[in-house]
C-alpha cells in the first residue's frame, strides 16, 4: 500500500506549479515546452487514475464478447484476428458497444477535453470516469 500522497496526485501537483508558478516566469521561448510538459504529467496522472479500472472493464467485455477469459492483451489480439478473419461480423451483439466504450475510455485519458468525446459524452448523457 503507498501512503498518501499516490504517485497521481504527486503529478498533478507538479502540473499545477508548471502552470500557475513556473509559466508566468518562464522566458516565451519556453512556455510552449513547458505547457506540453505540464499536459504530458496530466495525462500520466489520468492514466494512472482510469487506466487499470478501464482494462478491466474492457478486458470483460471482450471475454464476454468471445466467450474465453483472458488477459487483456491476448483478448484483443484474439479479437482484432477474429474481425480480419471475419469470424466475428462487425455487426455482432455488443461489438459495436464495446469498441465505442473503449474508444470513450482512451479518449477520457489522452484528450477529455476533445469536442468529439464531450459531445459523446453530451448525446448519450454519460458523465466521464471519475478520477
Amino acid at each position: 500500500m503507498i501512503d498518501p500522497p499516490r504517485g497521481d496526485a504527486v503529478l498533478q501537483a507538479v502540473a499545477r506549479w508548471l502552470r500557475e508558478a513556473a509559466l508566468p516566469r518562464l522566458p516565451a521561448d519556453l512556455v510552449f515546452q513547458a505547457r506540453v510538459a505540464a499536459n504530458a504529467i496530466d495525462l500520466v496522472a489520468r492514466e494512472m487514475q482510469q487506466g487499470p479500472a478501464a482494462g478491466e472493464r474492457s478486458r470483460a467485455r471482450m471475454a464476454a464478447l468471445l466467450g474465453h477469459d483472458g488477459s487483456l492483451d491476448a483478448l484483443e489480439a484474439d479479437l482484432a484476428d477474429r474481425i480480419r478473419d471475419g469470424s466475428i461480423a462487425i455487426d455482432a451483439p455488443g461489438l459495436f458497444e464495446h469498441l465505442l466504450a473503449d474508444a470513450m475510455a482512451k479518449m477520457a485519458i489522452d484528450q477529455p477535453a476533445y469536442a468529439s468525446h464531450q459531445a459523446e459524452l453530451t448525446q448519450t448523457g454519460a458523465r466521464a470516469p471519475a478520477p
